[in-house]
Order: C-alpha cells, then structure tokens, then sequence
C-alpha cells in the first residue's frame, strides 16, 4: 500500500472546489477513503484548514469537514525534534518544513504529494502533483 503525505494545498483544493486542481485532490482523497492508498496529515495542516475553511463556514460545518477527513488519514506526529529540525532547516516555508521532518521521522512515507513541488526542493523524500501521482497508480494496476 503507498503511504502519502498530502499537503494542505490538495485537501483545500477539494474543500474549495478549486477547478480544475478540484478532480485529483477528490481522486486522492477516494483512494484514501477505499483504502487504496495510506494518507497521512498533520495537526499544522489541520489547523490551518479550520482556519481557512472557517473564513467562509460555521464552525460545526467545518468540524464535520474534518472530522471526515480525519476518519479517512491518519495524523503524523509532529514533536519537539521535528520543530527543531524545521527551525534548523532550509526550507523557505516554516509550515513545509514542519510537515517534511513529521513525514521524515515517520520513516514509511513514500511521498508528499502538493502542487507546490519546489517548496519541497529540500525534503528527502518524493514529491509529486496529485496528477503525477495518480498517473503512477494507473500504470502499477
């Protein structure tokens, strides 16, 4: 079973509907939810949602949002070494690195998968668009 990070981006793609990034951030998400794929979040990308999400909802409609989310990922953790290892690192966005060392220290992450692929220039891991990712799924079947 691939093991996937998705980025804040991809879940707010679906949340928002954001045409047309809306279609594969719904596929991944499906895969998640059939137990296809493993998809792991983090509290940081949870808590960024809500916050967004709230702008343009009420509370209750945007728990019930993520409480679905949260029944169909699971949540890494993120502890004082990865903050510290974020703090210490390269990376241009706070946020990405939080969610790269919480991916990294889990240790059976395949890849990130964001559409914001040059933010993750500096991870150890593989990244990939929702697009190429879902590509990749196709031609393992």
């Amino acid at each position: 079973m691939k093991r996937i990070l998705i980025d804040t981006d991809v879940i707010l793609d679906f949340f928002f509907d954001r045409k047309p990034f809306s279609d594969n951030a719904a596929k991944v998400l499906s895969l998640c939810e059939s137990r296809e794929i493993k998809g792991f979040i983090t509290s940081v990308i949870i808590s960024n949602v809500y916050y967004l999400l709230r702008q343009t909802s009420t509370h209750e409609k945007v728990i019930e949002k993520l409480m679905q989310l949260v029944t169909i990922t699971e949540v890494l953790t993120t502890d004082k070494g990865v903050i510290i290892k974020a703090l210490n690192s390269s990376f241009k966005d706070f946020e990405d690195a939080l969610q790269n060392y919480s991916a990294e220290l889990n240790g059976q992450i395949d890849v990130i998968v964001s559409r914001n692929i040059k933010d993750f220039s500096n991870s150890s891991l593989g990244i990939m668009t929702p697009e190429n990712y879902l590509k990749t799924l196709s031609v393992s079947r």
